[in-house]
């Protein structure tokens, strides 16, 4: 696929895709770049040479959220309008059928923490700032935040995160449980997502959607409900040649020895 954006670079190596915000200094995240993320998403979702996806800002910074400038003399009908649409590319990105990491260097607040929630892990180099700062311009966060954070980190936390709109160290995010790992030092964060994302890229695609799937619509459902996805996609997994091959490599060779070939 092309991947042909003014505001967005991708870069497949290897089953994983990069997708790289590319709006300097700070990748605050215009009318243009939401509807990019969301084509984006949804190319990539459609792309079966790609396994697993990265998203970043790039080594000095995620995103610094929405470009207020755009926003400043709007009304309510055309806020709602605007959120509505962000609303549906970065749902985009949540349904995108592979493992995403979110990469995170420097800021990652507003909609740059919001768009990182949409992925299913988020890596942040010790150096990175991520939260929620809307309540600070008298509104709230529009994009997820409200949503998506207490499904992450609980109701208290999301709360605290989204009332206060302060800004949080990446060490304070792992310890709310907000992201999953801290890079230190010198290493790369992207490096190390991609690294990551790469062993994700050579498992069996299918089971990993389907799993991606029924953990992501039971937190929506009822128990009863969740039970009922799950099975259905255990079913949709036996359709798949992965599944004939890790079977049988498991009875041939023994547990995690098989080649998935992804389909």
């Amino acid at each position: 696929m092309p991947y042909d954006y003014e505001l967005i670079k991708v870069e497949v190596e290897d089953a994983v895709a990069t997708m790289t915000l590319d709006r300097p200094p700070m990748n605050p995240m215009s009318v243009q770049l939401f509807w990019e993320i969301g084509q984006c998403a949804r190319e990539l979702s459609a792309d079966d040479a790609v396994r697993a996806v990265v998203i970043t800002g790039g080594e000095k910074v995620f995103s610094a959220g929405a470009d207020i400038t755009e926003l400043i003399q709007a009304g309510p009908i055309e806020v709602i309008k605007h959120v509505r649409t962000v609303q549906a590319q970065f749902c985009a990105v949540e349904d995108i059928p592979k493992p995403t990491i979110a990469a995170i260097n420097g800021f990652a607040v507003g909609g740059g923490c919001e768009l990182s929630i949409c992925c299913d892990f988020r890596f942040a180099h010790e150096g990175a700032m991520i939260g929620q700062p809307e309540i600070l311009l008298g509104v709230i966060p529009g994009a997820g935040g409200c949503n998506r954070l207490p499904r992450l980190v609980g109701p208290a936390w999301a709360k605290e995160i989204v009332y206060s709109g302060k800004i949080y160290t990446a060490q304070q995010c792992l310890d709310m449980g907000l992201v999953q790992k801290v890079i230190t030092g010198e290493d790369s964060v992207i490096a190390v997502a991609q690294k990551i994302a790469g062993r994700y890229a050579k498992g069996p695609a299918v089971a990993l959607a389907m799993a991606k799937h029924v953990i992501n619509k039971g937190m929506e459902c009822s128990q009863e409900e969740g039970l009922l996805i799950e099975a259905q996609g255990i079913a949709l997994c036996f359709a798949s040649e992965d599944q004939k091959i890790g079977m049988r490599s498991f009875l041939d060779e023994g547990p995690g020895k098989a080649k998935f070939t992804g389909r």
